[in-house]
C-alpha cells in the first residue's frame, strides 16, 4: 500500500494540488457535478415544453450541448477515480480543455444578457427557471470543471493558436447546428438569433469563439496564479534544468 501511494505520488504533475484520481475529495467532486448534472437533465425531461418535440430536442441550446460534454468529462473523470486509471485520467484531462472553457463562456454569455434582458435568452413562452434549475445549468458546470482543474489536475499546455482554432470549430460547428434546426423548427432556440441578421449572428459566433479562447488563457493564467509556475531544478552537472511539463493528458 505504502509503496502505490509512492508510486502515485511520483506520478501525479508536481503542480497539481491534489491528488487525482483518488477515491476521496476527487470521487467527491465529479459525484456532486454529475448529481447536479443529472439534475439538469431530470429537469428537461419532468418540465417539457415545444423544443422537447421540436427537431433536435434541447441539444439546440449551447447550455445543453456544453452540459453533455461536461457530464462526459466528470464521468470519466470519476471512473479513473474508483477504477485509479491513469488512461482514464488522461482522457477526462484531454475533455476539460474543451468542455471548462466552454462552460465558462456559456456561464459569461448567458448571465451577461439575462442581465441585459431576461427575453434575449428565454422565449416568452418559456415559464421563469427556478433558481435551482438556474444554477445547476448555468453556473454549476463551469464552478466545478475550473475547481476540477485548479486542485485535481495538471496544467494546461495548449498554445493560444490550438486553442482559437478549437473554440472556432466549436462555435461554428454550433451554427451550422442551429441552421439546421432552423430549416425543420422555423425558429431559433434563443430569442436573440432571432433579432440578429445572418452578418450579426456570423459576428456572434465569431466573438464567441475569441472569448472561450480568452477563457482558455485565462484559465491558464489563473492555474499558475494558484498553482505556481512549473519549478525548477539542478541536475547532477550543475545545468539548471526545467521540470517536464505535463501536458493535457494529465502526464
Amino acid at each position: 500500500m505504502a509503496q502505490d501511494t509512492a508510486r502515485g505520488l511520483i506520478q501525479q504533475h508536481p503542480l497539481q494540488r491534489v491528488s487525482s484520481p483518488s477515491r476521496g475529495a476527487s470521487a467527491l467532486l465529479h459525484s456532486f457535478a454529475l448529481a447536479s448534472f443529472a439534475y439538469s437533465f431530470a429537469y428537461l425531461v419532468r418540465n417539457p415544453n415545444p423544443i422537447n418535440e421540436s427537431y433536435g430536442w434541447h441539444m439546440q441550446y449551447l447550455t445543453i450541448i456544453g452540459l453533455s460534454l461536461a457530464t462526459a468529462t466528470f464521468a470519466i473523470g470519476l471512473l479513473a477515480d474508483i477504477t485509479l486509471s491513469p488512461t482514464l485520467f488522461k482522457v477526462k484531462n484531454t475533455l476539460s480543455v474543451a468542455s471548462a472553457p466552454m462552460e465558462c463562456l456559456i456561464s459569461l454569455l448567458y448571465w451577461s444578457l439575462r442581465a441585459i434582458d431576461v427575453k434575449l435568452v428565454l422565449p416568452d413562452w418559456a415559464p421563469p427557471l427556478p433558481l435551482s434549475a438556474d444554477l445547476s445549468f448555468h453556473a454549476v458546470p463551469s464552478l466545478t470543471l475550473v475547481i476540477d482543474l485548479l486542485y485535481f489536475s495538471p496544467p494546461y499546455t495548449i498554445a493560444f493558436l490550438p486553442a482559437l482554432a478549437l473554440s472556432g470549430c466549436i462555435a461554428f460547428g454550433y451554427w451550422f447546428w442551429i441552421e439546421r434546426c432552423y430549416q425543420v423548427n422555423n425558429f431559433y432556440p434563443y430569442p436573440l438569433f432571432e433579432i440578429l441578421n445572418t452578418p450579426q449572428r456570423i459576428g456572434l459566433f465569431a466573438t464567441s469563439a475569441f472569448l472561450m479562447t480568452l477563457a482558455t488563457s485565462t484559465l491558464i493564467w489563473l492555474y499558475g496564479f494558484v498553482n505556481g509556475k512549473e519549478a525548477r531544478e539542478t541536475g547532477t552537472d550543475n545545468v539548471t534544468k526545467k521540470v517536464r511539463s505535463g501536458n493535457v493528458k494529465g502526464e
